[in-house]
């Protein structure tokens, strides 16, 4: 797997980035508020169910 080499861009990309599980909206989040008692919500569906965005490369399907 591929390295990506721009912690800039890493950070940018990565750093509390948080997706939603039902509507995969994308939400920059501090971390702390989304580890305590799920206070933060999505914005388009109202869910609390967020992950981290995946930080590892995916593979082009061709």
């Amino acid at each position: 797997m591929a390295e990506r080499s721009n912690p800039v861009a890493d950070k940018r990309l990565f750093y509390n980035v948080y997706v939603c599980r039902n509507c995969n909206t994308k939400m920059r989040i501090s971390s702390q508020k989304v580890l305590r008692n799920n206070k933060v919500r999505c914005r388009n569906c109202g869910s609390s169910a967020l992950r981290p965005k995946h930080k590892e490369l995916r593979k082009l399907k061709v």
